[in-house]
């Protein structure tokens, strides 16, 4: 009887990936090919008996703690979507930003910067951003294509802005800290946002026709009004700030805040009369459905990683790269230009998957941070969530966005940004105490 195990691990993994791309142009789900063609290579390279290999692995996968986070950062966003708590944020900073040429873009990346740091979801931000700051925008006078680039780019800034899905992701599949991920993050977006809006303000200061201030009787707003826009996101900004600030004190873990997080929008929507078993409801539906599809993709890719590092795939991997004749630095380019090619037709959860357990015991051996890769992948991610052909952010915009504008020109407004985020990217990797020095790992 023929055994896969004959053919040698080289040519095992150019099947292997060559099954994979087939499966995946018939359609199937990630899950669904990553889980079977795990099975498959389990049973044609160590037999039968190779089923209860496959079961432990995604079981290992599936009882991880941090997971509980995931749901609750999702009910969070699902829950911020659905009540006004966007909203009144966007019509306060609009009071003191409207005076600004290009200042409605600039407070619209503020908004997406808050949004982040509450939930850390990127698809609803998105279209949160898309139905409030864009019509504003174009009303306004705003460039149509400044405005798309900024609500895509700035309601991507989730997945770099902690408590970030991607990061937990990184953490759980790197084995790193991931308050430690958090903090090395907040350096790295924060250079990300300033080039977004210095990019905004030039732009904007060069040609005022771009991004026109308000009108002056919009903003020439009485001062009981002001006070009473600024005392109802009181409530999300402390949300926000227990959150954050309780997982960088070390007061509580990751999945800890996340639920205290959960209360607190939860308390928040009550106070301001909000919450409602419908809005409930729908926001649970939504975290099944998304946490289901992490979940999924989750176990079918952690039983084909385990399964290739057993047939010696991470050995092979390792000694080929490593054995390349080159500077360790471009070993880490190459690193990404994989990441940025799979980010052009995957999902960022599969590829963190499929990838990171290869990738991060390479980047150690190579004998650098791997908390500082991490910030290189949620970076790298951010960039595939705006690429053609199938950059996410450019969708969801599209769902929400008004007839005229075409994907065409979604997708051609957001080149400037893409261009930023690489420069971003560049700079981290030639300066990784970016990221580094506020956890203090220089």
């Amino acid at each position: 009887m023929f055994e896969l195990s004959q053919i040698g691990i080289e040519a095992a993994s150019y099947l292997m990936i060559g099954s994979i791309l087939l499966l995946l142009v018939t359609g199937l789900p990630l899950a669904f090919v990553t889980g079977l063609v795990a099975l498959v290579f389990a049973l044609g390279w160590f037999g039968p008996m190779a089923i209860p290999l496959v079961t432990t692995r995604i079981y290992s996968f599936v009882n991880e703690y941090v997971l509980i986070s995931i749901p609750m950062f999702v009910l969070m966003a699902s829950i911020l979507d659905r009540s006004g708590i966007a909203k009144d944020l966007y019509n306060t900073l609009r009071m003191f930003a409207g005076r600004l040429p290009g200042g409605v873009a600039v407070q619209t990346l503020f908004v997406a910067v808050f949004l982040a740091a509450m939930s850390g979801i990127i698809g609803g931000e998105i279209i949160l951003l898309g139905l409030l700051a864009l019509p504003q925008m174009l009303r306004l006078g705003y460039n149509q294509r400044l405005s798309i680039g900024t609500v895509c780019a700035g309601g991507s800034l989730g997945t770099m802005v902690p408590p970030s899905i991607v990061l937990i992701i990184y953490g759980l599949t790197a084995n790193v800290s991931i308050s430690e991920l958090f903090l090395a993050s907040v350096i790295p977006a924060s250079l990300l946002a300033s080039l977004y809006i210095a990019y905004i303000l030039i732009r904007c200061f060069l040609d005022p026709k771009m991004g026109p201030p308000a009108p002056k009787d919009e903003l020439d707003i009485p001062f009981s009004e002001k006070a009473s826009q600024l005392k109802s996101i009181i409530l999300p900004v402390l949300v926000a700030v227990w959150v954050l600030g309780s997982i960088y004190a070390g007061i509580a873990s990751v999945t800890e805040a996340a639920c205290m997080g959960v209360v607190g929008v939860i308390i928040s929507t009550i106070v301001r009369r909000e919450l409602t078993f419908s809005m409930m409801k729908a926001s649970l539906k939504q975290t099944l459905n998304t946490c289901g599809m992490i979940i999924w993709i989750g176990i079918g890719a952690s039983a084909l990683v385990g399964v290739y590092n057993l047939m010696g795939g991470n050995r092979f991997i390792q000694s080929v790269i490593l054995g390349l004749d080159i500077a360790p630095i471009f070993i880490v380019l190459i690193m990404m230009a994989i990441l940025i090619v799979l980010g052009l037709f995957m999902d960022w959860i599969g590829i963190a998957l499929l990838t990171m357990p290869i990738f991060v015991p390479i980047i150690i051996a190579l004998d650098y941070n791997p908390i500082w890769f991490g910030i290189l992948f949620s970076m790298n991610m951010q960039i595939s969530y705006l690429s053609p052909p199938f950059g996410p952010a450019a969708f969801y915009l599209k769902s929400v966005a008004p007839p005229h504008i075409t994907l065409k020109e979604i997708f051609l407004s957001l080149w400037p940004f893409i261009l930023l985020q690489i420069s971003a990217l560049g700079l981290v990797m030639a300066f990784p105490s970016i990221a580094l020095w506020l956890p203090g790992l220089n």
